[in-house]
């Protein structure tokens, strides 16, 4: 029994040092390709609600791929800096709207646009 044990592990032995030195010109396990990005964000319109709820990241060995997180991210960055310029537009040009109404003298209820009495 105790030689058929160590004859087993001699071809173990063998085996693994086999695979592992004489294992060819390529390496025991190729390198896999990098995957990728599947849902890139619209390129064609801006981002919607939809388009971030549908974004999935790839995985990668420690997490998230970081250049595709960093792409997806600067996007959303530039077209929420985007949006808060055109509210902050349009709420000022509100505020002028409403200020030179609020300038302008209320029309005299007695008097009549023709002139008549």
């Amino acid at each position: 029994m105790f030689l058929f044990l160590v004859v087993a592990l001699a071809v173990v032995v063998a085996a693994v040092t086999l695979a592992v030195v004489g294992g060819g010109e390529s390496a025991p396990l190729p390198e896999a390709a990098p995957e990728r990005l599947r849902d890139p964000l619209p390129q064609d319109r801006p981002v919607g609600r939809e388009d971030v709820e549908s974004l999935r990241f790839p995985l990668a060995a420690r997490g998230y791929r970081m250049s595709d997180v960093d792409d997806a991210l600067g996007r959303l960055g530039a077209e929420l800096a985007e949006r808060d310029a055109r509210i902050a537009g349009l709420e000022s040009a509100l505020a002028g709207a409403r200020a030179a109404a609020a300038a302008r003298p209320a029309p005299d209820k007695n008097e009549h646009p023709e002139g008549r009495q």
